[in-house]
């Protein structure tokens, strides 16, 4: 999230595009997987039909991890990480990576950290040595920290602050629908928390957390895996390892009691609302499902709440919907399905969640018929494989299955996941998560929409005849 601007081993893995094909229409993308003596896990997937290479680093510490009294504390190094080193000063990074025609970015969600890049292949080496030096040491100085201090809480109010609904439909949401502190504190982070934040933090940030154990490297692209293994050897391999503080326990059960609130926005010209249900577990045989579910419910013009509240009661002005910040297969710990929605001044919550819920209703009594389901699923199908065609993004999520499920390899069982979800399945996961008790609200309206409405309820109390009542 900078502002920019801002252990599989397959053989035989030397393969064409050609010989991805299935005989379905299913997709293996070649995973080949290397873990160094220091700890560093390495995945290599050799791809020759571009010069090109994407590579990813992915770190397992995120916003849950980082420390208490230091809201925002993992994003902020995330920053930090591009600020240079003792021998790679500030703009050296980014200069050698678009000097060799290449891009590069990062971002922090709950549970890691993503450092990219994409590069023609004949610069894969210079990418790999500035990697492997901000991961051995960063420069350490107070010009630098209170600098991306700044940096931080100016993207903190051009995104969020300034921004009508700002985060409310992910930071303000995860604040009142989970209990322990590191799920629920907001990761973007608070302005008293990111100045408060000093050298000695950064320092053991880096120590405990940014050590060649606690990540993994993926190239994607013009390279096999000898080449790859032998060019992390060659770069991280004498990385000393480092020991990770041990995590706290941050696991919740669903909710018992619906939670529901109303917020004042200053900026926005209409009401919205953000409805969150918590989900399965990592690995629960209902995430899948829930997958599926999201797109049913939210993916598209075709979907039942677009169709339903949309297009039908003519009520809401457009449906989204999130899994936080990441997908429904990137994370580790307690998380939300949130449906997003603005919806019209004429109209109320009230109007949108009983809508919802006569949509939710449907699926758990009847299901889902079968040519909607195919539907959904190909649709999800054709967004995975067109997401994976980029060689960064290849890369990156292969990293991020690796860390998350400890198995790269979980990037060519989600196409099956996603196809052996049945309507069973759907109704199953509907009437054990997307239930009220489960649920948490948040009704978002203009500020002028709330005081308009209270002196039409004043002037309605002064005007009542007397002995009535309200």
């Amino acid at each position: 999230m900078r502002m920019r601007h801002t252990p599989v081993l397959l053989a035989g893995l030397t393969l064409s595009m050609s010989a991805f094909a299935a005989p379905t229409d299913g997709w293996t993308l070649p995973v080949t997987t290397k873990k160094l003596d220091n700890g560093l896990t390495v995945i290599v997937s050799e791809d020759r039909t571009s010069p090109t290479v994407g590579v990813s680093v992915v770190y397992h510490v995120g916003m849950r991890l980082e420390p208490k009294n230091r809201t925002g504390f993992a994003h902020l190094f995330e920053h930090l990480m591009f600020q240079g080193t003792p021998n790679a000063p500030k703009g050296i990074f980014d200069t050698t990576i678009t000097g060799g025609g290449g891009w590069n970015n990062g971002s922090t969600r709950p549970d890691f950290t993503n450092y990219i890049e994409t590069v023609p292949v004949s610069s894969l080496e210079p990418i790999l040595w500035l990697e492997a030096d901000r991961m051995k040491t960063l420069d350490f100085s107070p010009a630098t920290l209170k600098n991306q201090q700044d940096v931080v809480k100016e993207e903190i109010r051009v995104n969020v602050k300034n921004q009508p609904y700002g985060g409310f439909m992910w930071i303000d949401i995860s604040q009142h629908a989970f209990q322990k502190w590191e799920n629920n504190h907001d990761g973007y982070g608070s302005f008293e928390d990111l100045e408060n934040a000093s050298l000695d933090d950064v320092r053991a940030f880096h120590r405990d957390y940014y050590g060649p154990n606690n990540a993994v490297l993926a190239i994607a692209g013009d390279i096999t895996p000898q080449q790859g293994f032998a060019l992390a050897q060659k770069y991280f391999g004498a990385i000393p390892a480092r020991q990770v503080p041990k995590g706290t326990d941050f696991s919740e059960p669903l909710n018992t009691v619906e939670k529901r609130l109303e917020q004042s926005d200053a900026l926005a010209q209409v009401p919205a609302i953000a409805a969150a249900w918590k989900v399965p577990e990592r690995g629960s045989r209902d995430q899948a499902p829930v997958a599926v579910l999201a797109e049913l419910l939210g993916g598209g013009d075709a979907s039942l709440f677009y169709q339903g509240l949309v297009k039908g009661r003519e009520i809401a002005l457009n449906v989204d919907i999130l899994f936080g910040l990441t997908s429904p297969w990137e994370y580790n710990g307690p998380t939300l399905m949130t449906v997003y929605a603005l919806y019209k001044p004429n109209s109320s919550s009230d109007a949108i969640l009983k809508a919802m819920d006569e949509e939710i209703a449907k699926v758990a009594k009847d299901g889902v018929d079968d040519a909607t389901l195919k539907r959904v699923k190909t649709r999800m199908l054709a967004d995975w494989n067109n997401k994976l065609e980029s060689f960064v993004n290849r890369a990156d999520t292969m990293a991020k299955m690796q860390v998350l499920w400890g198995d790269a390899n979980v990037v060519n069982k989600i196409p099956g996941w996603i196809d052996g979800v049945t309507s069973n399945d759907i109704q199953r996961v509907v009437k054990t998560y997307l239930v009220p008790t489960n649920r948490t609200v948040i009704d978002r309206k203009p500020a002028a929409m709330i005081e308009a409405a209270k002196k039409t309820a004043a002037t309605a109390t002064t005007n009542a005849p007397a002995g009535a009542t309200n």
